[in-house]
């Protein structure tokens, strides 16, 4: 997606003697880059520092643009410190806690019983998986999401029960059947 012409050609018109910060130099670099391919995200990021050197408040900025006012004023004080050329450098969004040592390792733990590791049980549970990974990583993240990553890693933490299956195969011919007594 390009730039729309008719907006660029409104930040390129302005005077840049007017220019209440930006370099000559950096309002070339972020024009240049605003007629990029980019994402809207950062294409608003420019923009507000654009209309910010040519003198439009913050809240002036958030009317034009439909942006936050923390968002307006965070990047009016990236471009007024000199580091406008620095738009890239801050990816969007939330940085990710977990990485692909983190997945690897969960995979492995899930694919082996807590017993090989020192616990008294013998299937895993969400909770005991994050306690095991906190200590030996160092990440912390909660029961409920290692469940969404082992699910969408097709894993599970309760046991593959095949025992049971062959059970009720090879007593298919009597009428009743008990298999759910314990043995102490």
């Amino acid at each position: 997606m390009s730039y729309n012409e008719e907006q660029f050609q409104y930040f390129e018109k302005y005077d840049v003697n007017k220019s209440k910060f930006l370099t000559p130099f950096q309002r070339k670099f972020l024009l240049k880059n605003l007629q990029a391919s980019l994402q809207p995200e950062y294409c608003r990021r420019i923009e507000i520092m654009l209309l910010a050197d040519q003198g439009k408040s913050p809240t002036q900025i958030c009317e034009i643009l439909g942006c936050s006012y923390h968002m307006a004023r965070y990047w009016i004080g990236v471009a007024k410190a000199g580091l406008a050329h620095k738009w890239q450098e801050q990816p969007i969004g939330r940085p990710k806690s977990i990485n692909e040592q983190y997945l690897q390792r969960l995979k492995e733990l899930v694919s082996h019983s807590p017993r090989e590791y020192g616990y008294p049980f013998h299937c895993w549970t969400a909770q005991w998986l994050s306690k095991h990974l906190a200590i030996e990583i160092g990440i912390e993240i909660t029961e409920r999401h290692i469940s969404r990553l082992l699910k969408q890693m097709g894993l599970s933490t309760k046991p593959r029960n095949n025992s049971l299956k062959k059970e009720t195969n090879d007593t298919q011919d009597y009428e009743i059947t008990i298999s759910d007594l314990q043995f102490p």
